[in-house]
């Protein structure tokens, strides 16, 4: 049975959509992200849908397309995304991550997009090297040093705020 491209954006964009809004930090940005994903996928619609994992590359094209436009997006405002955002796009996000998710957003963009593939898209570290186009160790690394920033940030919290 072949799949459509309207099929596979169907099937993928709520997912893609989610993940957008974790690497942007507002769901106004994540929708910008996301239509910039599925324009460039479009251009390539004839083999994007009968290749092996078409829902890995259009993560990539996701990811690469939010990391080229941060540049861009520096220039303006920041807006930091509340927990409305997340829950608008998926299940509601549980209590204790309120305060996780305003550190996370103050995470340099490739740290953020180091722990969003890793955590919330649940990928081992050669997945998420290939989608940022490094080395596993660099994946690592990025990752130690993300951990490290939030480590140290909520140590800092009173427990009741945890």
């Amino acid at each position: 049975m072949s799949t459509s491209f309207e099929d596979l954006v169907a099937a993928r964009a709520p997912a893609l959509l989610r993940t957008a809004v974790m690497l942007t930090g507002n769901r106004a940005d994540a929708e910008d992200l996301l239509q910039t994903t599925l324009l460039q996928a479009h251009r390539h619609r004839a083999g994007l849908v009968s290749m092996g994992a078409p829902a890995a590359y259009l993560r990539r094209i996701l990811v690469n397309a939010h990391l080229q436009g941060v540049r861009a997006r520096a220039r303006r405002p920041r807006v930091v995304a509340e927990l409305d955002d997340l829950a608008a796009v998926g299940p509601e996000p549980p209590p204790a991550i309120g305060a996780m998710w305003q550190h996370l957003t103050a995470l340099p963009t490739r740290q953020r997009a180091v722990l969003v593939l890793r955590y919330y898209e649940d990928l081992p570290d050669r997945e998420i090297a290939e989608i940022l186009g490094c080395g596993q160790s660099t994946v690592r690394s990025t990752a130690f040093r993300a951990l490290a920033t939030l480590r140290e940030r909520l140590a800092d919290l009173p427990p009741e705020e945890l």
